[in-house]
């Protein structure tokens, strides 16, 4: 269980990587950013990739309580766009993009399996709005996977250009 302070310094630190990202993150910097020293981090987390770690948990987490609040059933994916395109979530989703890159280019990091579990949350999130017959049929997880890569395809672009309303007429 962590303690009071490692919880406040993770929350800290969460929000500085919403803002500023997490490629080039130094403890220093970071540290004194939120009002700590780069020794109380290492105590903390044990190292860079430890904090590193605890972060990308913390916006995974994020992202599945977020994601919870889908809900499920057939129009699924335009809520699941809905929810992408959504302003407020593009910290979020711009650190996720970063990470899941980072996940492919740097497997045995602190950002190891970070691209494999967020595939599986997101057909997780889309298989149980399936209907029961289909749902965990090969079928199912063809459709699932289908939707899952137009959605990723439509985030990629919508992030790199902002234009909410080109990606999504595409969607449609």
């Amino acid at each position: 269980m962590p303690s009071a302070r490692e919880t406040e310094l993770l929350e800290a630190a969460y929000r500085y990587v919403l803002t500023h990202g997490l490629a080039d993150v130094s403890l220093r910097p970071l540290a004194a950013a939120i009002g700590s020293s780069t020794r109380v981090l290492l105590y903390l987390f044990g190292s860079k990739e430890g904090l590193v770690r605890a972060l990308l948990a913390r916006a995974r987490a994020d992202e599945l309580a977020l994601l919870a609040d889908i809900g499920t059933g057939p129009d699924v994916v335009s809520r699941l766009w809905e929810w992408l395109c959504a302003p407020a979530h593009r910290p979020l989703l711009t650190l996720w993009l970063e990470a899941y890159a980072r996940s492919l280019v740097e497997p045995d990091g602190p950002w190891a399996g970070f691209a494999r579990a967020t595939v599986e949350d997101w057909l997780e999130v889309l298989r149980v709005s399936q209907p029961a017959d289909v749902r965990d049929t090969p079928a199912g997880l063809v459709e699932r996977t289908r939707e899952l890569a137009l959605l990723r395809g439509a985030l990629l672009d919508l992030l790199a250009t902002g234009d909410e309303q080109r990606v999504s007429a595409a969607l449609a």
